[in-house]
């Protein structure tokens, strides 16, 4: 467990009583409640255990736009979710709660978008940088926006909330990675991702999409990266995985579906990436390490990828024996469908959350 106490337990016994008054009168089986919340549950910062932020960004997106999109697009959907979860029936009592969205960092993230897209084309065509001032915008906006993710973590992890992050792309939730960092003295990452996002400041930006698990990485409390569904990865992200001594455990789509061919059953696959976390883990799932078909809209799709069930099952195996203590999911596009998918994500994750607490409280 973190070496912090979860919440001062006079602020606990507080809000129980209202909180299973909103319980009792929220109806799970009832019709979808718009209410501005996420799922339209009627739970609010002080009574849920589990915050979800809303993160419009993706200032350095190198492919397709749209995934700013994402937490509305995930939020305008979830209220149409039923809301029985085969893994933790009664896992919505916990209390979800997202708050607004807040408009000054989509707002930003347009400001910033136009001079990061002009060095992505600039790199992309190999010429020097329209403007070097440019690149340093961009990096000063990123790392704003860190530090705004990281004290609003620090906050709701004080309360003793668990926290998720929706984005946005994935550079987003490196502040919050770092607020836990301030709280547990070593955890573990599973990445779930098409991509290996360990490139050295792609393109430039510090705080690139494409760099989010090396940026991570710098953190000295993050013992064990274990990426899953990897597909599309460089020359020199390989070199980087085997030079980490192990500290990367790099679990390729083409590996896994060999074995899988050959005849091992996918929980045993599930169970040997279980095996090299740590007791804390933290969940990063890039929607695109999905099969494209469930995610049509991401930033960047890849052909390949888990179905939504068998990234559910690698989950439920996180959840059966490690402490879940945040995630992320990110690069959910704009449309409806993503919408969807991403709102189950959101709710088994929130789900298995629960569960890893009835099974791992010590």
């Amino acid at each position: 467990m973190s070496l912090f106490s979860r919440s001062p337990l006079s602020n606990q016994q507080s809000n129980q009583p209202h909180k299973q008054a909103l319980i009792e009168r929220f109806d799970p089986s009832g019709v979808g409640v718009n209410n501005g919340n996420i799922f339209g549950f009627p739970f609010d910062y002080e009574t849920a255990d589990i915050i979800i932020f809303g993160v419009p960004w993706e200032v350095t997106v190198s492919f397709h736009s749209g995934t700013a999109q994402g937490p509305k697009a995930v939020l305008t959907a979830s209220p149409q979710l039923d809301f029985y979860d085969y893994d933790n029936p009664l896992g919505w009592q916990q209390g979800i709660y997202m708050p607004p969205i807040p408009d000054w960092i989509e707002a930003q993230n347009g400001v910033l978008r136009s001079p990061a897209k002009k060095i992505v084309e600039a790199t992309e065509q190999t010429l020097s940088l329209p403007d070097p001032q440019d690149l340093q915008q961009v990096n000063a906006g990123c790392a704003d926006l860190n530090q705004w993710l990281q004290a609003e973590t620090r906050k709701a992890l004080t309360a003793g909330k668990t926290v998720g992050i929706l984005g946005g792309d994935h550079s987003v939730p490196l502040g919050a990675l770092q607020a836990l960092s301030e709280q547990y003295p070593s955890f573990g990452i599973l990445h779930l991702d098409a991509h290996c996002d360990l490139r050295d400041a792609y393109q430039g930006f510090q705080y690139s999409h494409a760099s989010i698990m090396r940026n991570a990485l710098e953190i000295p409390q993050i013992s064990k990266l274990v990426q899953v569904g990897v597909r599309d990865v460089s020359m020199r992200e390989i070199e980087f995985v085997e030079a980490s001594n192990g500290r990367i455990v790099l679990h390729h789509d083409t590996a896994l579906k060999r074995s899988r061919y050959e005849g091992t059953p996918w929980r045993e696959l599930c169970r040997k990436i279980v095996a090299d976390l740590p007791q804390q883990v933290y969940i990063s799932f890039d929607i695109d390490g999905l099969d494209p078909k469930l995610c049509p809209a991401t930033g960047t799709p890849v052909p390949g990828g888990l179905e939504l069930d068998e990234a559910f099952c690698l989950l439920r195996e996180v959840a059966d024996s490690r402490e879940i203590i945040g995630f992320d999911l990110c690069e959910v596009g704009p449309d409806d469908w993503d919408g969807n998918v991403g709102a189950r994500i959101i709710y088994k994750l929130c789900n298995l959350i629960g569960l890893s607490r009835q099974q791992n409280s010590i």
